[in-house]
Order: C-alpha cells, then sequence, then structure tokens
C-alpha cells in the first residue's frame, strides 16, 4: 500500500566552495602546485599575475561607477535568458584591483625571487635495465617473451615470487606460448645472470646466494659465507651463532668474517639500480621553521606556486557587452553567460588558494608554538602530549580540518624534515602523575636500546624494568607495540657478535 506524507529534515551539506576549499587544503605543496596549473589550463579566465600585473593598477577607460549605474538596464536586456541567475553582478567582475591577496607575506617565495620549477629527473625503471640486458643477449622470440614475462612478474625489491604454473598459465592465455616448468627456469637462471647480482631471486637465501656466487675472491670466509646459507640457513636467520659454531666446528672469529661478508650483501637488489637509472624522490616541505636567534620563524613554501589573477580581456568583454546592450543578439548574451561561470570559477579559486594559505599558516603557527620546546632544542624528550583536537580548539577550527591539514604534509626544521602527523601523540603519564608524549617515550626506548649490549639484548621483560628505573610505568605488551613501530627486532634477532 503505497502512502503519501510530508516529511521535514534538518540536513547540513557544503557548498561547492567549501568543498574546493577543504580538497586543496588536504594537498601537499607539489600536488598543489599541479593543481594551480590545471585550473590555469582548464579555465581562462585565470592567469598568472606578472610583474607589471603587480606594480601597475589596471585603469579602465569607463568608471566603475557608471558601469554599475547601467547594471539595471542591462539586466533587463538579457532577463530572458534562463542561462543567467538572479544574482549575476558586474560589480563583481570589474574591479579595478587585480591583486589577489593569497600571497601571505610569511610566504615562503618573495616577490623579487625567480620562481624556479623542480627538476625533473629523467629516469627507467630497473625492469627496464633488466630488459635493456636481455635486449643484447641472443635470445629467441620466444626465449625473449618468457624472460620478459618474468621480468615483469619482478616485485620492487627485485624477487619473483609468482610460482612457475601461474607464469605458465599467464604465457598461455597472453601470448599463446605454451612452456613447461623447465623452460621457465632455465630463462630464470638468465635473468639472474644480469645486473645488479641477487636479482630474479625467489626467497632471501637464493638472492644472497647468486651474489656470493659472483664475487671477485672466493675467500675462506665467502666459502663459509655459501655454506651457512645453502645448509644453515634457518640458524643464522634465528642469529643462533653458538649452534652454528657447533655445527659447523668453527671459531667465533671464523663466524664473524663469514657474517661480515653477508652482511655485505644487498637484500633487495631490486632498489639497488645505478642512481643514474633510477628515479629519484625528493620530499618537499610544505612549512619551513626557523630558528633565528631564539626567536621561531615560520613559512609557508609556495616558491612555485604561481600567483594568480583575473584574465583582464574576460572583464574588458564585459565592459564591451555593457556598451552595446540594446543591441545584444542570442548568441552574445549566452557568451556572457560563459564568461559570468569563468569568472565565478577564477575569483573562487582564488579565494580557495586565499583560505588554504591563511589555514595552513594558522594550523602550523599553532603546532609550532605548542611544541615551541622541541623546534628550539630538537630534543624529542620535550615533545608535549598533542592530539588533533589541542590545535582545533587553539585556532578554533573544526578536528577534520586539523586532520587534512597534518594529512600528507613535511615541515623542515633545522633537525631535519618531518612528517606534520608525527608530532601528534596520544599522552601517558609518568610515576610523578606528569602527562608525556607517548613519541617521548618511543625516543627513550630506541635511546636504551641503541645503548644496549649487543651481545646480550634486552628481553622486552628487561626492558620495562629499564624504563621503570627512568620514571616510566610501561606494560610489556606496549614495549612490544612501540619497539615494533620503531621497526626494532625481537632480543634475539638483535645479537651480534662482538
Amino acid at each position: 500500500m503505497l502512502n503519501q506524507k510530508l516529511q521535514q529534515r534538518l540536513q547540513q551539506k557544503l557548498s561547492p566552495q567549501q568543498v574546493l576549499v577543504l580538497r586543496l587544503l588536504q594537498e601537499p605543496v607539489l600536488s598543489f602546485e599541479q593543481r594551480i596549473k590545471q585550473e590555469i589550463e582548464e579555465n581562462p579566465a585565470l592567469d598568472e599575475a606578472s610583474e607589471m600585473d603587480r606594480e601597475e593598477e589596471y585603469s579602465e577607460e569607463q568608471t566603475l561607477d557608471s558601469i554599475v549605474s547601467d547594471e539595471d538596464e542591462l539586466r533587463d536586456d538579457i532577463s530572458d535568458s534562463t542561462e543567467l541567475n538572479n544574482e549575476f553582478s558586474l560589480e563583481d567582475y570589474l574591479e579595478d584591483e587585480d591583486a589577489p591577496g593569497y600571497r601571505l607575506t610569511t610566504s615562503y617565495s618573495k616577490p623579487d625571487e625567480e620562481h624556479h620549477e623542480h627538476p625533473v629527473v629523467s629516469s627507467i625503471s630497473y625492469q627496464d635495465f633488466l630488459l635493456a640486458q636481455l635486449g643484447l643477449t641472443r635470445s629467441s622470440d620466444r626465449e625473449f617473451i618468457i624472460a620478459s614475462t618474468i621480468i615483469g612478474n619482478l616485485d620492487d625489491a627485485g624477487y619473483l615470487r609468482r610460482e612457475e604454473s601461474a607464469l605458465i598459465d599467464d604465457l598461455a592465455f597472453n601470448q599463446n606460448i605454451h612452456t613447461s616448468a623447465e623452460e621457465i627456469d632455465r630463462m630464470l637462471k638468465l635473468v639472474q645472470g644480469f645486473d645488479p647480482p641477487g636479482i630474479g631471486a625467489r626467497d632471501l637465501r637464493e638472492c644472497l646466494l647468486l651474489q656470493l656466487d659472483r664475487v671477485d675472491e672466493m675467500t675462506p670466509a665467502v666459502e663459509l659465507a655459501i655454506l651457512i646459507l645453502q645448509d644453515h640457513f634457518d640458524e643464522f636467520s634465528r642469529r643462533r651463532f653458538d649452534k652454528l659454531m657447533a655445527r659447523l666446528k668453527i671459531t667465533e672469529e671464523e663466524l664473524k668474517a663469514a657474517i661480515q661478508e653477508i652482511q655485505k650483501l644487498n637484500p633487495k637488489p631490486g632498489g639497488n639500480i645505478p642512481e643514474t637509472t633510477r628515479l629519484n624522490e625528493y620530499i618537499i616541505p610544505d612549512f619551513l621553521i626557523s630558528n633565528i636567534d631564539g626567536d621561531l620563524e615560520l613559512t609557508l613554501n609556495s616558491r612555485n606556486a604561481p600567483e594568480l589573477i583575473v584574465n583582464r580581456q574576460y572583464q574588458d568583454m564585459l565592459q564591451a557587452y555593457v556598451r552595446k546592450r540594446n543591441t545584444a543578439t542570442s548568441s552574445e548574451k549566452a557568451a556572457i553567460t560563459f564568461i559570468k561561470q569563468k569568472l565565478d570559477s577564477a575569483r573562487g579559486f582564488i579565494d580557495a588558494i586565499k583560505q588554504r594559505q591563511e589555514t595552513l599558516f594558522k594550523t602550523m603557527s599553532a603546532i609550532m608554538e605548542y611544541q615551541r620546546e622541541y623546534f628550539l632544542t630538537g630534543d624529542e624528550t620535550t615533545l608535549r602530549p598533542m592530539i588533533l583536537k589541542d590545535i582545533a580548539e587553539i585556532v578554533s577550527l573544526d578536528i577534520s580540518t586539523i586532520s587534512r591539514v597534518a594529512n600528507s604534509k613535511y615541515v623542515q626544521t633545522p633537525f631535519g624534515t618531518f612528517l606534520l602527523k608525527s608530532f601528534f601523540s596520544e599522552s601517558m603519564q609518568n610515576v610523578k602523575g606528569e602527562e608525556i608524549s607517548t613519541r617521548e617515550i618511543k625516543k627513550i626506548l630506541q635511546d636504551v636500546i641503541e645503548e644496549e649490549d649487543k651481545a646480550a639484548p634486552c628481553t622486552d621483560d628487561h626492558l620495562v624494568d629499564l624504563l621503570k628505573g627512568k620514571g616510566y610505568n610501561i606494560a610489556r605488551r606496549t614495549i612490544s607495540k612501540y619497539r615494533k613501530q620503531l621497526n626494532i627486532p625481537s632480543a634475539r634477532l638483535r645479537v651480534e657478535l662482538q
């Protein structure tokens, strides 16, 4: 049975302008620069400001007052055009001030500085590097396709993780080549002979052995290293050195020499392509904090973000339409609608950039003051517990806005460049009842482990006692969690021969 009823509901929706601001806010500096370039390409009413635009005021032949006085008559002329809305106002588009007003005085880029693009590194992937070597072999077309398929299935570290049966199926379905496990293995050995050594291995053990097989001089230490990896890899990976010495009947010095040879090897040969052939990635900070005689100075990195203005020609077109309003055709009225939309979009984008810059600077200033002691000294133990809500209350913004600012943004300090969200941490209490940051605890935990006896590393239980002696009452499971977050292995895997 169908029923009709009237229901009233209160719902909050973001305007398109608010959505644009939020999207720009969460983008890091490189993405932000690309977004500006894209908008300039797509909107002809948006232009980069030149030096002349910054220094000279744009003079109109007809004063703004006279243009605005003709606005009512113009509305009557084009009221039959359904594409124009009632909010259309020439006053919004014919202002005699071109300055966008979004480039803050705190910006990293000064007006008199040249704008330099970040260098684009010409590079190839390590798979391309391997294919180039494959092209130098005397392989048949069939062998080339099989080897290329193997190379294409190597992961980022340079390992072949897929089973031979899966490769056989791929070649049958995609290349109409019916092959066998023996042929796959033969072509894999060909790939494993390429540079860098260790490429194409199916596991870490094979990767290390492939590299040892290609050393220039087969010394007793290298031979022992090969023996350990071939027959005693489990004991070696678990760092059970006493069992290794007993089974192989070797001295500690001999074992140490063999381990030193293994430590020279690269466990991820896919990341060992020469620098000239690999893609280099650079972290571009969004914020820069400087310590000038004890005073912290914050700047925004906007070096490659051009200053934007509204295109003058589009404003001239509006002014020209005012002059010929009595003879305007329907196509000209449609054109004025298009111009209005583009000018709306241009001014909205400029306003969104202004809000983005102001919000970024306001939020980062609050974070800098909140963690002032750290940014002055670089001592992580001085970091205060800080959550998104703390900063949101200071700057009177929503927590989600602070989250967007912190996400994927980097800040350059005198002590290094850090991900902004890494400064946010929960709090704990020490034995004195004082609030301390969990990041401070992690730093102390890391320092304790670095100072431990490498021949007998501290267990998690021992770490609990050590931190308790320093005034931090931390549970064992918490110690284990923090240790894993710091990528520190367990005590047994931290054993080193002295």
